[in-house]
């Protein structure tokens, strides 16, 4: 199921790259989940859609009805498990249909990564033994009855079998290994009075990619965030929902959640290294500040830190990086409407060391200013101790908004 995340997001990139760049319209075609599931993994930018009934073949056939039912002039089918896919390779694959038929990206194990079609031709994937070495071979039989002679692709290997893992190994280690490039997620809603001294923040490290996710605001957010140079998308509201949209985008190896109202330190970039490189370090933290002071302000940030470098317990707002590769591979943030970050974090404590850097990062006193010291830190750990006493987190959320609010 993690090598299956995996390739599904890079196969994701390599279209979006290629769509993004050709005007292309993308869709997404899934099995055995719902719509809500799939957008909350991969976000809201590309339509989700339930792959037809049937076998493999029925399934292909009924998304090219459904493609050229709906206007287009060639569709291309792509699979989610074959690594070297590129954007050259589909822009191939749409190049071709312009004299061709039919298009075919040969996989080496028979069948094929990619087939692409100008008209419908359901009988390509009548009579065919799905998952045999057999399948290309008698597609391109089938067509050629019907006097048509398929383009070919470049062969390329895919990823079906436990033995073909150290290909796989082989291609993204070298790709993974520089976790100095940096991609910034940032979910912001109506955080236009914070989010331009966030992103300078962010932008003296030279990230290699700034993503703030945008979650319907109505105020100058979206305008701010592209005029500093972030990459900016829309998704529904939900934090754990919009950072794994920012996150299914990102191309850095390493991805840095930031809260839209907190300040990264100088030289930021050098303690995520130095601290994700570390022996046996799944992900990390920086230490808590809060920007400004107010009474009880220091306790706070004494208790905070004691908990997050004791416990291993940092909380969001102290700006959680980790691997891609590993976040990849653990589904993301889990469907929540509170404590996204905290359950988060009590699945990595399982898998090895959460570090809190000794440099702090600056969180905005709104909270605390607001409800005070006494107030915020009940309401909080009341939010905890019902979530590890089974309270639906849907009323735990209903009741924070409440208190937080009255």
């Amino acid at each position: 199921m993690a090598l299956h995340r995996r390739l599904v997001l890079r196969t994701l990139r390599t279209a979006h790259t290629f769509c993004q760049s050709r005007g292309v319209e993308l869709e997404i075609r899934f099995a055995g989940d719902n719509a809500s599931e799939m957008q909350h993994w991969l976000g809201d930018s590309w339509p989700c859609r339930p792959q037809c009934k049937g076998d493999l073949g029925q399934r292909m056939a009924g998304t090219f009805e459904d493609s050229f039912r709906e206007g287009s002039p060639s569709t291309v089918i792509i699979g989610s498990d074959c690594p070297s896919l590129t954007p050259e390779i589909l822009l191939e694959a749409f190049e071709s249909l312009r004299t061709e038929s039919a298009v075919f990206g040969p996989a080496t194990d028979g069948g094929y990564y990619l087939i692409g079609l100008n008209r419908p031709r359901p009988e390509i994937f009548q009579d065919i033994v799905w998952g045999t070495e057999t399948v290309l071979t008698r597609s391109v039989e089938i067509l050629n009855r019907f006097g048509v002679t398929p383009r070919m692709l470049p062969d390329l290997d895919d990823i079906d079998r436990p033995e073909d893992v150290p290909r796989w190994s082989g291609l993204v280690e070298p790709e993974e290994a520089d976790l100095k490039s940096v991609t910034v997620v940032i979910p912001a809603l109506n955080e236009a009075a914070h989010l331009a001294a966030t992103l300078a923040a962010v932008n003296r490290g030279s990230p290699r990619e700034v993503v703030v996710v945008d979650g319907g605001s109505t105020d100058a957010t979206w305008e701010l965030a592209q005029g500093a140079g972030a990459t900016v998308i829309r998704s529904a509201p939900g934090r754990s929902r919009q950072m794994n949209a920012g996150a299914a985008r990102a191309t850095g190896n390493t991805l840095l959640f930031l809260h839209a109202d907190t300040l990264v330190p100088e030289h930021w970039p050098d303690a995520v290294q130095a601290t994700i490189e570390r022996p046996f370090v799944v992900a990390g933290a920086f230490a808590f500040r809060i920007a400004g002071t107010f009474p009880g302000s220091r306790w706070v940030e004494w208790t905070t830190n004691c908990r997050s470098r004791c416990f291993q317990s940092p909380y969001g707002d102290q700006g959680l990086f980790i691997r891609r590769s590993l976040f990849e591979s653990m589904g993301g943030f889990a469907a929540l409407p509170i404590l996204e970050d905290y359950e988060f974090v009590l699945r990595l404590r399982k898998l090895g060391r959460i570090v809190t850097a000794r440099v702090p990062i600056a969180t905005s006193g709104r909270r605390w200013n607001r409800l005070g010291v006494f107030r915020t830190t009940l309401i909080n750990q009341a939010v905890i101790v019902g979530f590890h006493l089974g309270i639906r987190p849907l009323h735990l959320a209903s009741w924070y908004r409440r208190s937080a609010s009255s």
